[in-house]
């Protein structure tokens, strides 16, 4: 069944469930009406000479008196449903004086359905698009609909709220990856909802179930300060699901009926071309998730923030086209004219879209400020990538002063004590007669040289007090996890890496997976595409954005020292997850998550993790910006993209953070940035390779050896120190 049957067909059903929502509604209201009714009875018994006597009379007191209350309570739930704030989604306003070819290709969209036309447009960081009403009066003034020449008259009515058509929310990254024709087509389907939604049995059941699930939001954030207003809050609750309950079922398959119906409305328009486009949503999705969790995350964490987001989209597909045989038709489509010209300045769009994803995913501030300042992606391998690892090899030398680790190795010249690899590596050693993986390293003797006096010191606590760079306020994106054997710098448990139908991402130095054995250098690989047929899917990806990431748990107040690392701290951590480590690497491992932690809990209090903590000094971006009415800055992130590492993941960057500063000080190596990894080592413009198995096998056996061979084969010197932030 196609066309206006089919059409039909969904409109019949979305309309048959929406009454069926409003009959559970208008049940409630019977079911609270019924002691009203029950004592207007027994008055007028009364008073007519029916039901009289004192067994009557009784009655009629206690009916009355129940009726009472439960009008009130009624009342109340009435009340509470009707003025709570539906949740709406944060986005970017696009203005129509800002994007009037936009705004004119979604009417003549709207003309073509024969659909009203969205009252107003949005962007959002997500790859995905729909439609949002937002005639809640908490919502703000509704945005103005456009009417036919003559259709109102000076001093006639004003429209109402309700008039007012749904916003079209568009994912940004649609409009900078897709041509204008493709996104007409992808938009068609969602722009033919406006028509069902203006149906006003549809658009009522959906303002009750909206009002019902606003209020047991403020149910689960009500106060409970005593037991009148926990038995209060306790009665609103109970209700509010027992009728979100009622209306679950009719509520789902009301929705399922109005997206059938605008898709067969939406078939008569560029249906051929929306088979193709359906390519281009999956390969948006896949770049996005890959430069959110890859590229953006370990800037944000820094306190930075990429400011084209979106432009970097464009760029990592480019990328995945030369390797992957997924966008093969890239190159038909560059002479297409693309979406995000019918922006009048997409370059400011961009930026506030790229603010709003970081408030998301990240939580940072709504503003730039000293302490979360923009980035470009010129500035990315330097600013971000390169101050990165320097941030995680001075904490990496922090955490051994506080072991008691000596500063100068054995077979390092006289006086040189300043932050050298090969203090890493001769403390991660494993000696011959160390064998058991319980035992903590042996303080070093006391006539050591003192941290704070060694000459050439790494920075010690003191250092950190010191002025900070943005890196020190929040976690550094440098602590990062070497994506296969490569070099590069990733993340594990991203969605990119966590999807169901992807296979999971390897450990730490596993596998090479850029094919380090395609390279001409032994230790130098060429890109490899395989391996992105599994990790990006090319169509009908339809994993969440991201996974939650909760905060490592940290003390209230931050301590003024370093403290040593004992057993019981060692005992505190991820057992399963330091059981293959050597017990010096449990150890540190145990010393960096405490000082990682100490850091958040200081970004938490003054830092960029901490949302608006100072409004005064926070600039405004230019350009467009969110509507401060949709924003809750309680509950950012929204998203959090990725769950806390483990122990050894952390050893494990902070390890390949110091390699990687060992050889861009002593071999000439450069920070890069690849767009579908992330931070990247190169070495003469190519990516190093082979890396992370080699770190890996020292973390987990001791056993420097393989990591001694690569770091030969490149000319990097570890017992030279490195300079650190």
């Amino acid at each position: 069944m196609t066309g206006t049957g089919g059409e039909e067909m969904g409109v019949q059903a979305a309309r048959s469930r929406a009454l069926a929502v409003l009959r559970v509604r208008s049940r409630a209201l019977a079911v609270a009406l019924l002691p009203a009714a029950a004592a207007v009875i027994l008055v007028a018994g009364g008073a007519t000479g029916h039901l009289t006597g004192g067994v009557w009379d009784a009655l009629r007191w206690v009916v009355s008196g129940l009726a009472l209350l439960v009008l009130a309570a009624a009342g109340a739930v009435a009340l509470v449903v009707a003025r709570a704030r539906p949740a709406v989604t944060p986005t970017v306003t696009v203005d129509e004086e800002s994007a009037p070819d936009l705004y004119g290709m979604v009417r003549d969209l709207a003309d073509r359905l024969d659909v009203p036309a969205p009252s107003a447009i949005a962007l959002t960081p997500d790859c995905d698009s729909w439609l949002e009403d937002r005639t809640h009066p908490a919502h703000g003034r509704p945005p103005p609909a456009p009417e036919p020449d003559g259709a109102t008259l000076p001093g006639g009515p004003a429209p109402r709220r309700g008039d007012a058509a749904p916003v079209l929310v568009i994912g940004s990254p649609f409009l900078w990856w897709m041509r204008v024709g493709e996104l007409r087509a992808v938009l068609a389907p969602v722009v033919a909802g406006t028509g069902p939604s203006a149906h006003p049995d549809i658009a009522a059941a959906r303002r009750f179930i909206r009002g019902l699930d606003a209020a047991a939001a403020v149910v689960s954030a009500g106060g409970r300060r005593g037991p009148l207003s926990r038995a209060a809050y306790g009665g609103l609750g109970r209700v509010v699901r027992l009728l979100l309950r009622g209306c679950r079922v009719h509520a789902a398959e009301m929705e399922r009926g109005v997206a059938w119906a605008a898709a067969e409305r939406a078939q008569a328009v560029d249906y051929g071309v929306r088979i193709v486009a359906q390519e281009q949503v999956g390969l948006a999705y896949a770049g996005w998730d890959r430069l959110l969790t890859r590229v953006a995350l370990p800037a944000w964490r820094m306190g930075r923030w990429p400011a084209r987001l979106d432009v970097g989209v464009v760029a990592a597909l480019t990328e995945l086209s030369r390797r992957d045989r997924l966008a093969e038709g890239f190159a038909s489509r560059l002479g297409e004219r693309p979406a995000c010209d019918l922006l009048e300045e997409p370059g400011a769009m961009d930026e506030a879209v790229s603010l709003l994803a970081a408030r998301l995913f990240h939580g940072g501030p709504s503003g730039a400020s000293p302490d979360w300042s923009p980035v470009g992606w010129d500035d990315y391998p330097e600013e971000v990538v390169d101050r990165t690892w320097r941030t995680d090899a001075a904490r990496l030398h922090r955490v051994l002063d506080a072991l008691g680790v000596r500063r100068a190795a054995g077979h390092t010249a006289p006086g040189t004590g300043g932050p050298t690899l090969a203090r890493v590596l001769d403390h991660l050693t494993t000696p011959a007669d160390e064998a058991s993986p319980g035992a903590l390293p042996t303080p070093a003797p006391a006539t050591d040289p003192a941290p704070a006096t060694a000459p050439g010191a790494a920075p010690t606590r003191a250092h950190a007090a010191e002025p900070a760079e943005p890196a020190r306020r929040a976690e550094s994106p440098g602590s990062a996890e070497p994506a296969g054997g490569d070099g590069s710098v990733t993340r594990t448990g991203s969605p990119a890496d966590a999807a169901p139908r992807r296979p999971p991402a390897p450990a730490y130095g596993d596998h090479d997976t850029h094919g380090g054995h395609l390279a001409t250098h032994p230790h130098v690989a060429q890109p490899d595409a395989a391996h992105l047929e599994a990790d990006l899917p090319g169509g009908d990806s339809d994993d969440p954005p991201g996974h939650r990431r909760a905060t490592p748990a940290a003390p209230a107040t931050p301590a003024p020292t370093p403290t040593p690392v004992t057993a019981a701290a060692v005992d505190e951590a991820d057992d399963d997850d330091l059981a293959g480590t050597t017990a010096r690497g449990a150890a540190l491992a145990a010393g960096l998550s405490a000082q990682l932690a100490r850091e958040e809990a200081e970004a938490s209090v003054t830092g960029a993790g901490a949302p608006d903590a100072h409004p005064a000094a926070v600039a405004p971006t230019a350009g467009p910006a969110p509507d401060p009415a949709l924003w809750d800055d309680r509950a950012l992130p929204l998203l959090p993209l990725q769950p806390p590492r483990t122990g050894r993941e952390i050893l494990t960057a902070h390890v390949t953070a110091m390699v990687c500063c060992a050889a861009m000080d002593t071999a000439g190596a450069v920070p890069g940035l690849d767009w579908l990894d992330g931070p990247s080592l190169l070495f003469d413009g190519v990516r190093a390779a082979d890396l992370a198995p080699s770190v890996l096998t020292l973390v987990e056996t001791g056993d420097p050896g393989p990591l001694r061979t690569w770091m030969t084969e490149l000319g990097i010197r570890p017992e030279k120190p490195v300079r650190l932030v």
